[in-house]
């Protein structure tokens, strides 16, 4: 798995599940699974086209890359490798997997309906941006 803490002024991005999908109204960071042959920089290239409706390579902040362990929809544990990236005004347009979107300062993140391994690795990402 690959996620990405897409940021701009301080804020960072955050996606809510669709109810009726597994976490369903959980808010999570644009994220996704490698396909077969493919590389966590392909991965981190194509996630933001489908989740969030980028084109072309993510500005990747390479001062920054985290991860963690979760259980997945199927039981199985699972790593996601996540990075920092630039959201360079881009317009965020969601997919159907997503009820809704919103920019968040890591400082308000106890009111957000995040797992407790999102917030960790965002405030990971605050640590070394300080």
């Amino acid at each position: 798995m690959v996620g990405a803490i897409v940021h701009h002024d301080g804020d960072v991005l955050l996606l809510e599940r669709v109810p009726d999908d597994f976490l369903g109204g959980i808010e999570e960071l644009p994220s996704g699974g490698v396909e077969d042959g493919e590389t966590l920089i392909g991965a981190l290239a194509r996630e933001p086209a489908e989740e969030i409706g980028w084109t072309g390579p993510p500005a990747i902040d390479s001062r920054f890359v985290g991860s963690f362990d979760y259980t997945s929809a199927s039981g199985r544990r699972a790593r996601q490798f996540t990075v920092s990236v630039y959201a360079e005004g881009r317009a965020v347009v969601l997919s159907d997997e997503h009820a809704a979107h919103r920019w968040i300062h890591p400082s308000a993140l106890a009111g957000a309906r995040v797992t407790p391994e999102t917030e960790a690795v965002i405030r990971e990402w605050v640590s070394s941006h300080q």
